[in-house]
């Protein structure tokens, strides 16, 4: 149920699942885990679905019987966001619950028009991943964090965009065209010095 494309300097895992709305369980987990470990190798991974929704999150059922707290999710996530490559999330549709991590751990996420952006799992009775809330409000602030994990408040393409949780909305029709673009320079730029800006994205600013 995940597919991968690993061809060349670009991998683009693929969620296969959307007769469940690509609802994640554990095997799904484990293999987008694997493929992160090793995509070390890779230049740029791309990360999407298919069909008009991105995930569901996690599979209720399998959450119901333990997923919802299962260490999976952070290891994936810390796993993306350890990735010197450069990683996209293409969100193909909507991106609800433990969906987030995965997108939220990329670098760059582009999303089609009619996505829609929540995180149920409060009315579920379960807590988020741990570095979920972390990593939204260094994105959009605690506010709208709030919006999001406490208010349950659904967001719609336009609004995320607006509050900086998502980087571009593109047309479904070219959603994998842009994914590959935003690629296209850190792939064919060295890759000591890719990375090394990269990492000079991410660091805190030393006091002088």
């Amino acid at each position: 149920m995940i597919e991968l494309e690993a061809s060349g300097d670009v991998w683009v895992a693929t969620l296969n699942r959307p007769d469940k709305a690509n609802a994640l369980t554990e095997s799904m987990l484990e293999r987008l885990l694997e493929i992160s470990q090793s995509a070390h190798e890779a230049r740029a991974l791309i990360i999407t679905g298919r069909g008009k929704v991105f995930s569901a999150g996690a599979d209720l059922d399998a959450a119901r019987s333990g997923l919802a707290t299962s260490p999976l999710w952070e290891q994936l996530s810390a796993a993306i966001a350890a990735l010197p490559c450069v990683t996209i999330a293409a969100l193909n549709g909507t991106l609800a619950g433990g969906a987030f991590g995965m997108a939220l751990a990329c670098d760059i996420r582009i999303a089609v028009p009619d996505a829609k952006f929540f995180y149920p799992v409060m009315k579920h009775g379960f807590l988020p991943q741990p570095s979920d809330p972390l990593r939204m409000r260094a994105l959009i602030g605690p506010a709208r964090t709030k919006l999001v994990f406490v208010a349950g408040q659904k967001l719609t393409a336009s609004e995320a965009l607006q509050f900086g949780l998502i980087e571009r909305i593109v047309d479904p029709d070219t959603l994998m065209e842009n994914a590959h673009s935003l690629a296209s320079d850190f792939t064919a730029a060295p890759k000591g010095i890719a990375e090394d800006i990269k990492r000079m994205c991410d660091s805190e600013i030393e006091p002088v």
